[in-house]
C-alpha cells in the first residue's frame, strides 16, 4: 500500500468535497491546519497525525501529470492535482489516504496515482489511549515521518521526488534551524532536477535504502550510517561507496545539454524577466516553454509578465523568487530560475537542460548564435554549457552517472569591458575566443570542446584563473 497517493480531477475538490473526503476515518478524527493554512491534517482524537491533505493544485499544463507519476497517467485537459499524504507511524493511516483521494475521485472524477489505493470505505483507527497535543504554530515539518532534535526525515514512493510546494517550504524550515532533511527513498526512485538542484545548495541528503537493510548517499553513493541521531557517512572498514550505487550494464547514449546562465538587468520600472530563458528555449526547442510555477508539479502556462509581478511583489519584502519551467512532453526540457535584486541589479541565475535520446544530437552548434542573442537583448553576464551522459527524461537515478564536461563559456559585454578586451582575449592563447556583438562592446565566447573531452575541464580552469588574475573575481556562474 502506497504512503502518498494523488487524486486527478476535472473538478476544483471544493470544501463541501473536502469534508466529505475527510470524513473517510469517521466523525472521531481532528481536523488541523499547518503550512499557513494550505495542508489540511487529520490526526487521532489524541493528537497523532494520520493523513495530510496538500490544497489542490490546477494544472494547466499538458504532461506534467506523466513526468511526475510515470507513463500511463494520462489525462484528458487540465485537472486538479490533490495530494494525500500517509504518515508511516500508523498503519491504517496507509488506507486512509487511499480512502480520502478515492472519495474525491468517485465524486468529482478523475482518475488516483497510484489506482490500487483507491477506495471509499470507512477506515476505522484504532485508539492508543497515547495524547499528542500538536504545537500551537504547526509549520510544515510537523507532516514529517520522524522529528528529532538533529533530524527531519521523509519517506518517499513513488517514481520521482519532485519539488513539491511541501518539500521546498519544508527545506527552507530547516535551513533556518539546526536539524538536516533526508529524503528516503528506494533505489527505483529518481530526482526531479529541480529537487537535485535544492539537494546541491542546502542542508538535505538523498537516503536510499537499499533492500539489504543498507543506506546509501542516492548522488555520491557513500554508504550511510545511523549515528548519533543522524545520517553519516559510514566510518567503520567496510565499502565507503555501495555496490547498488554502481550503473546498470547495457545502457547508454542518451545526453544532457545543460546551460548555467547569469543575466544583470538594470532595476527598471518596464523591465520583463524571463526573456533570456524564452530566447534559450526558442533557439534549442523551437518552442518557448509551456510552463512555469514556484514549485512542481508545473501549473501555469507560461508568462514572462505573471513572473516578473511575482518578482517584484517578493523583491519589496526583500526575497528572492525561485520558480520550475517546464517545456512540452515531446522535447525534455527543464529549468530553475532564481531571481534577486542586487547591488549590481536585477540577477536571473538560469540553470537549464534539455534531454536527448540515444541517436539524436546536442545542438551545440547553435551555442555561439545563442550567445550573441543574450549578450545583446538579455544583458547576458556569463553562460556555461556542458553536456553529460545521463537520462534523457531530465531525472537523477539512485546510481552512477559520469560528471559533466564543459563545451563552451561564453562572457557577457560588461563583464569583458571590466576585464578588458585584451586581457580576456588572451585566456587560451591557443584558442582565441570568438567576438560578439559591436567591436566597441562585444561579448567573448570560448569554445571549449565538443562534450566529449575531459581535458575541457583543464581548459575551463585556465580561462577562470587567467581571468581572476585580471579582475579578482571568477568567472563561473553561481
Amino acid at each position: 500500500m502506497p504512503q502518498d497517493v494523488i487524486a486527478l480531477t476535472p473538478q476544483m475538490p471544493d470544501i463541501k468535497t473536502l469534508l466529505a473526503a475527510l470524513h473517510a476515518g469517521g466523525p472521531d478524527l481532528r481536523v488541523n491546519r499547518a503550512g499557513g493554512g494550505s495542508v489540511a491534517q487529520l490526526r487521532t482524537d489524541g493528537g497523532k497525525l494520520l493523513v495530510s491533505v496538500e490544497a489542490p493544485r490546477y494544472l494547466q499544463v499538458p504532461g506534467e501529470a506523466e513526468r511526475l507519476l510515470g507513463l500511463g497517467v494520462e489525462t484528458e485537459g487540465p485537472v486538479w492535482w490533490t495530494e494525500v499524504r500517509a504518515s508511516t507511524a500508523i498503519a491504517e493511516a496507509r488506507l486512509l489516504a487511499g480512502s480520502v483521494a478515492g472519495r474525491l475521485t468517485t465524486l468529482l472524477g478523475g482518475i488516483t496515482w497510484p489506482p490500487e489505493a483507491a477506495h471509499t470505505d470507512v477506515v476505522t483507527v484504532p485508539a492508543t489511549g497515547e495524547v499528542t497535543v500538536p504545537p500551537a504554530d504547526v509549520d510544515v515539518l510537523s507532516d514529517a515521518d520522524v522529528l528529532t532534535d538533529k533530524s527531519v526525515i521523509v519517506i518517499y514512493d513513488r517514481p520521482v521526488v519532485a519539488a513539491t510546494t511541501w518539500l521546498t517550504e519544508a527545506v527552507r524550515t530547516v535551513a533556518q534551524g539546526r536539524r538536516e532533511l533526508y529524503l528516503v527513498t528506494s533505489p527505483k526512485t529518481r530526482l526531479s532536477l529541480p529537487t537535485r538542484t535544492v539537494l546541491e545548495r542546502m542542508p538535505v541528503r538523498w537516503v536510499v535504502r537499499h533492500p539489504e537493510n543498507s543506506y546509501y548517499d542516492g548522488l555520491s553513493g557513500a554508504v550511510l550510517r545511523w549515528h548519533d541521531g543522524r545520517f553519516a557517512p559510514a566510518a567503520d572498514n567496510g565499502p565507503r561507496i555501495a555496490d547498488a550505487f554502481q550503473p546498470p550494464l547495457g545502457k547508454g547514449g542518451e545526453r544532457q545539454l545543460l546551460l548555467s546562465i547569469r543575466t544583470i538587468h538594470p532595476a527598471q520600472e518596464h523591465l520583463i524577466l524571463g526573456g533570456a530563458l524564452e530566447d534559450v528555449w526558442q533557439t534549442l526547442t523551437g518552442l518557448p516553454p509551456a510552463g512555469w510555477a514556484t514549485a512542481e508539479p508545473v501549473n501555469v502556462p507560461w508568462s514572462p509578465r505573471q513572473l516578473t509581478d511575482l518578482a517584484r511583489s517578493r523583491a519589496r519584502q526583500a526575497q528572492p523568487t525561485w520558480a520550475v519551467a517546464v517545456g512540452t512532453a515531446d522535447r525534455p526540457a527543464i529549468a530553475t530560475l532564481r531571481i534577486a535584486h542586487t547591488q549590481e541589479g536585477v540577477e536571473e541565475h538560469i540553470t537549464l537542460a534539455l534531454g536527448y535520446a540515444a541517436g539524436e544530437r546536442a545542438p551545440i552548434e547553435l551555442l555561439p548564435q545563442l550567445a550573441e542573442s543574450l549578450a545583446a537583448r538579455h544583458n547576458l553576464a556569463t553562460m556555461i554549457s556542458e553536456l553529460r551522459a545521463a537520462r534523457a527524461d531530465l531525472t537523477t537515478p539512485a546510481h552512477y552517472e559520469p560528471p559533466s564536461i564543459p563545451v563552451s563559456l561564453t562572457l557577457g559585454p560588461e563583464a569583458v569591458a571590466d576585464l578588458g578586451i585584451s586581457h580576456a582575449r588572451n585566456a587560451l592563447p591557443d584558442n582565441l575566443p570568438t567576438q560578439l556583438g559591436p567591436s566597441a562592446r562585444p561579448a567573448l565566447h570560448y569554445p571549449l570542446g565538443d562534450g566529449t573531452d575531459p581535458t575541457a575541464w583543464q581548459r575551463l580552469r585556465h580561462i577562470n584563473e587567467h581571468l581572476k588574475r585580471g579582475s579578482g573575481a571568477a568567472t563561473q556562474p553561481s
